[in-house]
């Protein structure tokens, strides 16, 4: 008998916005889109909790637009995470096999060795650890271990980890927002979900998730993760630079940025002008687009440097065949696939949907809403559903929440 149609809904709690998806996820291949809703983000800086009372009337907007488009009664979600306290590392884990060939449990045990195998502070918590490589006896390169022969299994994980207060707070938003929380998902590891190709992570890519707070780093290499990490700058050091720079309102500076923002100076024409608002009454003065893109153009140089120096430093320099693909909302500004190829000397392209995302598709065809698309798919792809219509909004704890994720292992091969 065919699976019933499922509901899983998404919640990007970003820096300067919150998202919320909801899908219905069948048999096929594919998921539909039936609801959308978006609310300025009032209560994080870099990705972090900093004022849970505006972050839970976020979340509530948000929550109620979808729902009043979806005509569905949300009651659970896949939220995700970032934040500068996120960090990764590699382990290995090994054990010896109780049968002659290898069995789901065998593949379990080995994976809890990894994990164990990192050395953590007591105020950090272990987010997901992803296998990259198995190996059985000797033979190296293998993804699904599970029924070959051999005496010994070992495995190469890459072990992501996080701040337990931020992690805490982050859950107790969603909670108080009336919310159960079904798993917290890496923000890279989710946009990669939505923009990647399994070509690309064959050969070898980096995506690059510019969001408002921080900027995401996702490696691949051979289909599986190769390396994450979170740098702690983002769109919004780009229209502080704005502001200062302009002697204009913050506001006035973001819309400036989105609708008149180039990453090139050399790309904009000198004789056209916006007209810049001032501060204090005074009148606003007209500036020329080549000045702001001056102003800009700084700053996403720096935030490349940054991810540059993060590829180098994971030993990743020339094994990208596939290049780059940038996304998030700071990606949507003119000339940043060029910046992104000249800094980091790879072939760039900006991140679109994949095909099997339909529905309300038009309604999220962004690279601003890529991580909460992903989160869908990545539910759809490697998770069981929890139904999010029906019953009262009970809100899962944070322990609860972590004791699913410990033994959570995402597949990404």
């Amino acid at each position: 008998m065919a699976k019933k149609e499922q509901i899983v809904v998404g919640l990007d709690i970003g820096t300067t916005k919150i998202c919320v998806i909801v899908a219905a996820v069948g048999t096929d291949q594919g998921v539909n889109i039936i609801g959308f809703g978006s609310s300025p983000s009032r209560g994080l800086r870099k990705g972090v909790v900093v004022n849970i009372e505006s972050t839970v009337e976020s979340i509530k907007t948000a929550v109620e637009t979808a729902e009043m488009m979806s005509g569905v009664a949300i009651n659970s979600v896949y939220i995700g995470i970032a934040g500068g306290h996120i960090s990764s590392e590699t382990a290995k884990g090994v054990v010896a096999l109780k049968r002659e060939e290898v069995s789901r449990s065998d593949v379990q045990r080995a994976i809890e060795t990894a994990r164990s195998a990192a050395v953590l502070s007591s105020d950090r918590q272990v987010l997901h650890v992803l296998p990259r490589e198995f190996i059985v006896d000797d033979q190296e390169g293998i993804r699904e271990p599970v029924g070959i022969s051999g005496s010994r299994l070992e495995v190469d994980v890459h072990i992501v980890t996080g701040a337990v207060t931020s992690a805490r707070n982050l859950v107790k938003c969603v909670n108080r927002a009336g919310l159960d929380v079904v798993d917290i998902v890496l923000q890279p590891l989710a946009s990669s979900e939505a923009v990647l190709t399994e070509e690309e992570r064959e050969l070898g890519i980096a995506m690059v998730d510019l969001g408002g707070g921080t900027s995401d780093l996702a490696i691949f290499s051979e289909g599986t993760i190769s390396h994450s990490a979170v740098l702690p700058i983002g769109g919004q050091h780009v229209t502080t630079d704005l502001q200062i720079g302009l002697r204009t309102p913050l506001a006035d500076a973001e819309d400036i940025k989105v609708h008149h923002g180039v990453a090139i100076a050399r790309m904009v024409d000198d004789v056209e002008t916006v007209a810049v608002p001032s501060v204090g009454g005074r009148p606003a003065r007209p500036v020329s687009k080549r000045e702001i893109a001056e102003i800009i153009e700084p700053r996403v140089e720096e935030i490349f440097d940054l991810v540059l120096r993060e590829i180098r430093r994971s030993g990743y320099e020339g094994k990208l065949a596939a290049g780059v693909v940038i996304t998030g909302g700071t990606s949507i500004l003119k000339g940043m696939p060029d910046v992104a190829e000249v800094i980091l000397d790879l072939p760039g392209r900006r991140g679109v949907l994949p095909a099997n995302v339909g529905g309300l598709r038009d309604m999220v065809n962004s690279p601003m809403y890529s991580t909460v698309v992903g989160l869908i798919l990545h539910a759809h792809r490697g998770q069981e559903f929890e139904s999010v219509g029906g019953g009262r909004k009970s809100g899962n704890g944070f322990g609860s929440v972590l004791g699913r994720m410990k033994n959570w292992v995402v597949n990404f091969f």
